[in-house]
């Protein structure tokens, strides 16, 4: 389920969350949504100014970034890399 976050100090500390799992980045052109995946809900925060916007990038947890998000991939592709270890 959805759920919106109107203040980047509230979606710093919902990403520093035991349960927060990924963070996706979407760049528009008029603006970035940064989208944390918890155990109940995505929380979405929506910044419009672009300096902000990198300026949380860099200030994420260092976990949360350098998880890899696979998207529109075959589950028998997904079961592969499980077994690899990747």
């Amino acid at each position: 389920m959805p759920r919106k976050i109107e203040e980047i100090k509230d979606f710093l500390l919902t990403a520093r969350r035991k349960d927060a799992k990924s963070v996706k980045i979407k760049k528009n052109k008029d603006n970035v949504k940064f989208k944390v995946r918890c155990s109940r809900y995505l929380y979405t925060l929506v910044i419009t100014d672009k300096e902000k916007a990198e300026k949380l990038k860099q200030s994420l947890p260092p976990v949360l970034k350098n998880k890899p998000f696979l998207k529109n991939i075959h589950k028998n592709t997904v079961k592969f890399f499980d077994i690899l270890g990747l």
